[in-house]
């Protein structure tokens, strides 16, 4: 059966690629998917396939009933957009100024919308139910998966697997890892309130340019001389605000930053780490500060013997000639939700574009991937959601009455 639906996935490849151009073309930011959302409906409800919108918001969860008794495998895609120009000279250029599909999104839900038509028709030998999960805003937290999540996505959900298109890896490449893979993500933001003043009467003020460098330096030692050097993490400032005449001293500076962390305890204190540092270093300079922290997604961790399942399916899929476990990777997914509520894996499949000139990271205006990716991804989802369910099947005892 696999290589029969293997061979139908071949012959809509090119719908692959029209969808994931169509949706590169016309991105939608997190939140304010409404165009995407309305068209994976009517691609559904076109096919006759069972269909749920406004899902904990945007998202879209369509249900593929099998004829066959068998388990409820889930398959994710995410299908949000960045606000983020896009600088490349491609006849499928994003055509709403300042956004643009930066992270592969669009060839997420392109291999699941097609993935799910070759399923859907061939659903009299299913052994179970598929659900595809269709999510919004996985770009900015607090994200569309835990919504989805308390709206009863994964009700009756045995299994999910995810996959990511990732454009610093080889095409033909299939990434896993058992336990944490993608890290915690959590953003920080503070506000210094000095006192202006003249630049040539330094004295007379309270310098927040000054107070805040030395907050940026402070928050240098947390990994470096806090934190069990076995454990990784990452404190990093985005943005550091303070406008003013070249003869002005600031009275405000603002400072946004991020944390990330694989281990729930090293989580914890680098948080702490962070209000004590600035507590202390605005308390030295008798200033006054606003700070907050958000907690964002918790690390992805899979689970082991799904992860392990996955990496010996992926050796069997056409397309791929390398499996490999995944590094650590600093990079966040709220993924990790579901894998909070059911068993399942996350796993990475390579999409750097042949022409090395073109092989930009995740989130660069010149962002692309190689689209045989895409086949790849949908043939990956395919074998692990069909096989679970035969495994599981055959597993299963035998009545004797």
């Amino acid at each position: 059966m696999l290589d029969h639906l293997w061979s139908l996935l071949d012959k809509h490849y090119s719908e692959m690629i029209e969808i994931r151009r169509y949706l590169h073309m016309h991105p939608e930011l997190s939140f304010n998917e409404i165009k995407t959302a309305n068209y994976i409906v009517n691609y559904y409800k076109h096919l006759g396939v069972d269909v749920r919108e406004n899902v904990g918001g945007n998202g879209v969860v369509a249900t593929i009933k099998g004829d066959l008794p068998g388990p409820t495998v889930a398959l994710r895609a995410d299908f949000d957009a960045l606000p983020i120009q896009d600088e490349k000279e491609v006849e499928y250029k994003s055509t709403v100024p300042g956004v643009m599909h930066a992270c592969g999104h669009d060839g997420h839900t392109a291999a699941l919308l097609v993935l799910a038509k070759v399923l859907y028709n061939n659903r009299h030998h299913i052994n179970g139910n598929i659900v595809l999960l269709h999510q919004h805003a996985e770009e900015y937290a607090p994200g569309g998966a835990l919504p989805m999540i308390n709206d009863g996505c994964l009700e009756g959900v045995d299994v999910i697997f995810g996959t990511h298109l990732w454009a610093t890896v080889p095409v033909g490449t299939i990434q896993y890892r058992v336990g944490p893979i993608m890290a915690a993500a959590d953003r920080f933001q503070l506000t210094i309130h000095g006192k202006g003043g003249h630049g040539a009467q330094p004295h007379k003020s309270k310098d927040a340019i000054l107070i805040g460098s030395q907050v940026v330096t402070n928050l240098q030692q947390i990994v470096s001389r806090k934190v069990d050097p076995i454990h990784s993490a990452v404190v990093s400032i985005g943005s550091f605000v303070a406008e003013n005449a070249f003869n002005v001293i600031a009275d405000t500076a603002k400072l946004i930053g991020t944390v990330r962390t694989f281990d729930d305890h090293v989580r914890t204190q680098i948080e702490q780490e962070i209000d004590q540092i600035v507590k202390g270093t605005c308390l030295m300079n008798n200033a006054q500060y606003d700070y907050t922290y958000f907690r964002g997604y918790p690390a992805v961790v899979n689970h082991e013997a799904e992860t392990k399942f996955l990496k010996e399916i992926a050796e069997q899929v056409p397309g791929v000639n390398h499996v490999e476990e995944s590094p650590l990777d600093m990079t966040g997914e709220d993924f990790s939700y579901y894998l909070q509520h059911v068993k399942g894996t996350f796993f990475f499949t390579g999409a750097k574009p042949a022409n090395e000139e073109h092989a930009y990271p995740h989130h660069h205006p010149k962002f692309d991937i190689d689209e045989k990716a895409i086949l790849i991804a949908a043939k990956t989802l395919c074998k692990a959601a069909i096989q679970y369910q035969l495994d599981t099947v055959q597993d299963q005892p035998v009545s004797i009455t």
